[in-house]
């Protein structure tokens, strides 16, 4: 059976059990290891008024939002990418 990722989805390594954290998206629980998480920035200030008052000199702040997703739900999303079958690991098989 090929590989669909080179990390088998996960960042764990050699650490043992780790925590869960939950999906952002659909409320699953989810390995903090396994999850992928997204840091974007946040305005609270709708874009057409900040790009106003950045005409007139003002400083509009933002602040960073770390959502995570389960993997389901990031593929979904686009943020990640089935590799395509000719580039996956195909394992030996057992004779």
């Amino acid at each position: 059976m090929p590989k669909k990722r080179e990390s088998r989805g996960r960042r764990k390594g050699d650490k043992g059990k780790v925590g869960y954290v939950q999906c952002d998206q659909c409320g699953r629980r989810v390995p903090e290891d396994k999850a992928i998480c997204v840091t974007r920035m946040y305005s609270p200030v709708p874009p057409q008024l900040a790009e106003e008052l950045e005409k007139k000199g003002a400083i509009i702040q933002k602040y960073p939002v770390r959502k995570c997703y389960c993997i389901s739900c990031a593929v979904h999303l686009g943020i990640v990418k089935v590799r395509p079958e000719e580039e996956r690991k195909e394992k030996p098989a057992f004779t």
